[in-house]
């Protein structure tokens, strides 16, 4: 059996699951998310927790079945206190700044870049070398911040570039002078 599947998804206060079939929806203090999961899961909500079994013991439905268990959790996770990706700028004169809703990067190229945040993520700028990204899908705070990332990746011999709060940048010694 399914380590992570098993253990059922404890619900929060304000947290609402709804299950219809195999289409589950969740509304919190945050927002709402909905999401359709493979008819062999079945998901149920029983005295404050979502549990999800599944069919039988083939080697998709084992798959899925921790899937579909940490998606959920994901979820409620997400509605209850959302989530956050930190990154943090490296490099002389490169900044991020809010120009409304949208994030200003400039980051060594001759024009700074506009990201425009898609539905249900928010930027938030700690001050110019670091900011997050905000929202209650990790699956499309990781997305976002990845592209972000993309813009200027560190790089292995100064570290210069847009990395991940905490990322280990493993630097290269360069060339030496004979």
């Amino acid at each position: 059996m399914s380590r992570v599947g098993k253990n059922p998804v404890p619900i929060p206060g304000g947290v609402t699951v709804q299950v219809d079939g195999s289409s589950v929806t969740v509304k919190g203090p945050k927002g709402e998310m909905s999401r359709t999961f493979d008819p062999a899961m079945t998901i149920t909500v029983e005295s404050g927790t979502v549990i999800v079994t599944r069919a039988s013991d083939h080697r998709q439905h084992r798959a899925l079945h921790g899937l579909t268990r940490a998606l959920i959790a994901n979820m409620v996770a997400g509605v209850s206190q959302g989530f956050r990706r930190v990154l943090e700028i490296v490099g002389v004169g490169f900044k991020a700044e809010l120009a409304g809703k949208r994030l200003n990067l400039v980051v060594g190229f001759s024009h700074p870049i506009l990201i425009t945040p898609p539905d249900g993520i928010k930027f938030a700028v700690e001050n110019p070398t670091h900011f997050a990204v905000e929202g209650i899908s990790k699956e499309l705070v990781g997305e976002v911040a990845a592209r972000i990332r993309r813009f200027r990746p560190p790089e292995p011999y100064k570290g210069k570039g847009i990395r991940y709060e905490k990322e280990y940048v493993r630097r290269k010694a360069g060339k030496t002078a004979a």
